[in-house]
């Protein structure tokens, strides 16, 4: 069994702003993987949970209903209940204003690049050696970053940003059939362009 944990802020005042991207793309898997017949979500683990098989993979589908920066709660209690390996088995999706919008980035480990709900997991897990898929936001310039962050993409952005989730759902379907190399050689190099 594989988690994938998509980052955001419940409630329909947060729903498509910037911060909220990783809830999109488990939104957008959901839609691709989940059986319509179970795709009801379950309230457990302080999130919403949806079961997708994707690539002859069982895997938990999970937007945590803590708050961003309460994140590491859900995490850790799926971790915990499944006895799975973070390190193999987990992938936190967020989004990351250091990159270019919809732009996205895999990898092994690492730290939290200043956002809260990656720092909280990191310090419910006790360890970094989780996988994250970032997808890239654009930096906020003379916005305030919260306001930033917690805005709407613009609709410049809003193109580059729906590629990026749907680049986000290939590579999250890689790395079920492939693994975690194979998904950063691939996908750790594609860009996104904005054609409108």
């Amino acid at each position: 069994m594989k988690l994938v944990v998509g980052l955001g802020n419940p409630g329909p005042e947060y729903a498509r702003t910037r911060h909220n991207v990783g809830f999109e793309v488990v939104d957008s898997l959901a839609r691709r993987f989940v059986d319509p017949s179970r795709a009801s979500a379950r309230a457990r683990f302080h999130g919403l949970v949806l079961e997708a098989e994707i690539a002859s993979e069982m895997v938990l589908l999970i937007k945590p209903t803590t708050f961003m920066n309460k994140s590491g709660r859900s995490v850790a209690d799926a971790i915990s209940f499944y006895k799975l390996d973070a390190a193999r088995d987990v992938m936190v999706v967020a989004d990351d204003i250091d990159l270019p919008c919809g732009t996205i980035r895999v990898r092994a480990d690492g730290g939290t690049g200043g956002h809260n709900g990656l720092a909280d997991i990191l310090g419910a897990l006790g360890s970094a050696q989780w996988s994250r898929c970032r997808i890239g936001i654009d930096p906020p310039g003379i916005i305030p970053q919260a306001d930033y962050v917690l805005g709407r993409f613009t609709a410049e952005q809003q193109p580059l940003a729906s590629q990026g989730i749907d680049l986000a759902c290939e590579a999250l379907e890689c790395w079920c059939r492939e693994g975690l190399a194979a998904t950063m050689n691939r996908f750790n190099r594609s860009r996104v362009t904005n054609n409108a």
